[in-house]
């Protein structure tokens, strides 16, 4: 069940049997020679829509674009400022409290998103904590970064071994081509791009990893590959929310 394909009376009814939701979260940035730019929110947003599907879960808009400053230097990166995002965040999680939810699960696609998501839990929990009167039945923010489950990671290893990489990595990419129906080439020099730390300006993140890559090797991508990991991603998905609404 998608938030925007629903009508107003038929959130009001979800409501009555759950007060849950789905928020997918990525980020819109360069993804190597031959990852696609919408890669980050593509990913968490198929796991997302099938996990709806399959467990009658309402699934929220995607929030596409993140905290991607250090990948400004390649054309078509789009970047929010942390500050901005944590608003963001803050605002989304406001208005679902308005309507009665008490759990939301950021399903996320973005490595870079990890710190600011966080940050953005620690003020709403903080503005509840010195409340004079605190609210009760407000959402409790949770976080799952698809990328990281056990299965996704053990299929990963798998199938690309050493040769997965951090970013621009061959599982990201061939389950945002399965998505999008497309499959894209490219020469990739070297075979395995080098590591390094992400924790700079745009312009030093380019002089370290020139095709945009950090550890991987995406050519070894296939698009068939992407339906299994979106099978692997929506059971490593499920386990979370499971694990989320067992704490209620």
């Amino acid at each position: 069940m998608r938030l925007q394909l629903s009508t107003w009376p038929e959130v009001e009814a979800y409501l009555e049997r759950s007060t849950g939701i789905v928020v997918p979260i990525g980020s819109t940035e360069q993804h190597g020679p031959n990852g696609l730019i919408g890669t980050d929110a593509l990913c968490p947003e198929a796991i997302a829509w099938a996990l709806g599907e399959r467990h009658d879960i309402l699934i929220g808009p995607t929030l596409s674009l993140g905290m991607a400053q250090h990948h400004l230097a390649f054309p078509g990166t789009l970047s929010l400022r942390p500050s901005t995002l944590i608003a963001l965040l803050r605002d989304t999680l406001d208005s679902l409290a308005r309507h009665g939810f008490t759990r939301v699960l950021f399903l996320n696609g973005h490595g870079g998103n990890i710190a600011t998501l966080k940050a953005a839990f620690a003020e709403v929990h903080a503005t509840r904590s010195l409340a004079a009167a605190p609210a009760t039945g407000a959402p409790q923010p949770a976080l799952f970064n698809w990328f990281l489950g056990r299965r996704v990671r053990e299929l990963a290893a798998e199938l690309y071994g050493d040769a997965e990489g951090y970013h621009a990595t061959a599982s990201e990419v061939a389950l945002s081509w399965y998505v999008a129906g497309v499959e894209k080439s490219a020469t990739m020099t070297p075979r395995i791009a080098p590591l390094g730390s992400a924790e700079c300006d745009a312009e030093t993140f380019r002089r370290r990893f020139p095709d945009g890559r950090m550890g991987s090797d995406p050519s070894l991508a296939r698009r068939e590959h992407g339906a299994r990991f979106l099978e692997a991603g929506v059971a490593d998905a499920w386990e979370a929310w499971q694990g989320l609404i067992d704490e209620e």
